[in-house]
């Protein structure tokens, strides 16, 4: 009975951790971080349309390096990357207790929680080792990491398969996620109520345009794995670097990476209006 009891107070304990202002801070800190990573995509990714590239990544390593050469670029990672810490134990708290809203404790909804901790948990970690001197680990190129990764794959028994399922995964992702932001339905998340009716419209065309954007990315991207399982290519594996690149060899040309360019900026932007509005 002790036990229980013992065991009920923490849980009860726990719930209230997981609903306090610190952990409210710790989400809202996260959604400027993401915001700022975006948003330096956004522009790396207009420089490539206009140039060459260089030896630029229009990726989350770009953004990195990026931040890095500017002053106090340390300690802004060190700011960005405990950001992303909150960002990630608020989906912890989710995944655990439950979203806000009425269908929040949904199995499904918890589980893509659980998700979202990982991979925010896993950019917090290449961020803050950057800002503590390796160099290697917050900037390699997702390109580079991409083939490594399928290359591997492919050589397991059914890892054929595997690619596959992952790029119809991936791709199946940004289509849902394209769906989701033309449907408008991270309305539901914010507080509409202490938006004037301007600043709606324009959260509204953020995070429409953004979200359309950023869902193409997964999309294409999850299409390049598909075709490095069909033709055991893993060089047909594309981080977000080269897919956005890829955007360039289409009819039209380097206008259609401007748009995404201008997309994911706009999700960063949107992303700072989450940190402000939205309910955690």
């Amino acid at each position: 009975m002790a036990t229980g009891s013992a065991t009920g107070r923490g849980r009860r304990q726990a719930r209230r951790a997981a609903n306090s202002t610190a952990v409210s801070g710790a989400a809202r800190a996260g959604f400027a971080a993401r915001g700022v990573i975006y948003l330096l995509i956004g522009v790396l990714s207009l420089r490539i349309a206009f140039s060459d590239g260089g030896g630029e990544q229009a990726d989350r390593g770009g953004a990195i390096a990026e931040i890095a050469e500017k002053p106090f670029g340390t300690v802004l990672l060190w700011l960005l990357g405990i950001a992303l810490v909150g960002m990630a134990l608020w989906r912890l708290t989710e995944a655990a207790f439950g979203q806000a809203g009425p269908d929040g404790k949904k199995a499904s909804k918890r589980a893509m929680a659980a998700g979202r901790c990982v991979f925010y948990g896993f950019a917090a970690y290449s961020v803050l080792s950057y800002a503590a001197g390796e160099k290697g680990s917050g900037s390699g190129s997702s390109d580079k990491d991409s083939q490594d990764i399928t290359a591997k794959v492919l050589d397991w028994p059914g890892g054929q398969w595997i690619v596959g399922i992952a790029g119809a995964a991936v791709a199946g992702a940004g289509v849902w996620i394209a769906v989701r932001a033309f449907r408008r339905k991270f309305q539901k998340h914010l507080k509409k109520s202490d938006m004037s009716p301007k600043t709606r419209k324009v959260v509204n065309f953020l995070g429409m345009l953004g979200g359309a954007c950023r869902g193409a990315v997964f999309a294409v991207a999850g299409g390049f794995a598909i075709a490095a399982a069909l033709k055991h290519k893993p060089g047909k594996a594309k981080g977000m670097d080269d897919t956005l690149r890829s955007f360039t060899d289409t009819p039209a040309g380097p206008w259609l990476l401007v748009l995404i360019a201008l997309g994911l900026a706009a999700y960063g932007v949107f992303s700072w209006a989450n940190a402000r509005w939205r309910k955690v």
